[in-house]
């Protein structure tokens, strides 16, 4: 009898568009644990609602993001995605685990200290992000979470939270572990800090070829004249470049770079064709995807009633544990 796959869980906020860092460091990662775990993809449509106000351009990027799993080759048959709010026994879940999580906990989020650090306000959706987080993980029965450094502690926080609900009323929860990918910790934006929307220094993943050359050529680099050595090592258009060249032409970039008589423009075309040939048929795919609204839609409620069939047998365990019938 073989055995049982572990589960792993991803899920992207359907926030503006999805950029070369969330496709390195999230996506992509996210697609490889396909060929070892039974893989839960969801696209985090309630979490957004903390910030989003507009209605319509969040029902658009849900879509985005449906296309952009297609594009980059998921099997939705084998394979669950789905859209979180189309689930909602995560609400549920999240009312539970609220009662068994302390004021404290939630203060030592580093979301929440970040928007107090700069005197942002604070809305209870913010304050209580955590526990949502928690709620997608823990009710799918989630082994791994495959997250950065930086989102490592909200993995921690949902075990926190399970271990308190299963203290109080039994084994009910999977305590999940995260799973760092260290390889791909950290994707240089235009301006060499990490690519991000919040720094509008990214590099949008599906952009049409003219736009991605014109961003890339306008990669910060020093000053260095035409005629002098530079190194490609530490550079920003080095950083980007191992992740989509082979070592050889990384190698061969570098060592030409180092003799003189080239430009860092010239690099960043080399730059610009490995980016831009790593891309092109998954952009060919999202463009047809994304136009078939009627195939999303239809990707969405197969998701939905799979990830419904996971869920339920969760929520039904908590339900009856806590004593409601």
């Amino acid at each position: 009898m073989s055995q049982k796959k572990k589960r792993s869980l991803t899920g992207l906020k359907p926030t503006g568009n999805l950029h070369l860092g969330n496709y390195l460091g999230a996506l992509r990662p996210a697609l490889e644990l396909s060929k070892s775990y039974d893989c839960i993809y969801f696209i985090a449509d309630l979490h957004s609602l903390t910030q989003t106000r507009d209605a319509q351009a969040l029902a658009s990027q849900v879509l985005d993001q449906v296309a952009t799993w297609l594009a980059i080759g998921l099997d939705t048959d084998k394979h669950i995605l789905f859209r979180q709010s189309d689930v909602p026994s995560v609400t549920e879940l999240t009312w539970y685990l609220s009662c068994v999580t302390g004021h404290g906990l939630l203060e030592k989020a580093h979301a929440f200290k970040d928007a107090q650090a700069k005197g942002q306000e604070v809305n209870m959706g913010t304050f209580c992000y955590p526990i949502l987080m928690a709620a997608d993980i823990l009710l799918y029965d989630t082994d791994v979470v495959p997250v950065g450094k930086d989102q490592k502690q909200h993995v921690e926080m949902a075990r926190d939270m399970a271990g308190s609900l299963n203290a109080a009323y039994g084994e009910l929860l999977v305590l999940p572990e995260p799973l760092i990918q260290e390889e791909v910790m950290l994707i240089p934006g235009l301006d060499g800090r990490k690519m991000s929307k919040s720094y509008n220094n990214e590099v949008p993943l599906f952009c049409d070829e003219k736009t991605l050359r014109k961003k890339l050529m306008s990669l910060k680099t020093d000053s260095t004249g035409m005629e002098e050595p530079k190194a490609l090592d530490g550079s920003t258009v080095g950083d980007l470049f191992k992740l989509f060249a082979t070592k050889a032409q990384y190698d061969d970039l570098s060592a030409r770079l180092a003799k003189g008589g080239m430009g860092w423009g010239h690099a960043k075309e080399e730059l610009f064709v490995a980016i831009n040939d790593h891309v092109k048929e998954m952009r060919e795919r999202y463009v047809a995807c994304r136009k078939d609204e009627a195939l999303l839609q239809r990707e969405l409620a197969k998701g939905a009633e799979k990830a419904q069939a996971v869920a339920s047998q969760t929520i039904k365990r908590v339900r009856q544990a806590v004593g409601l019938r």
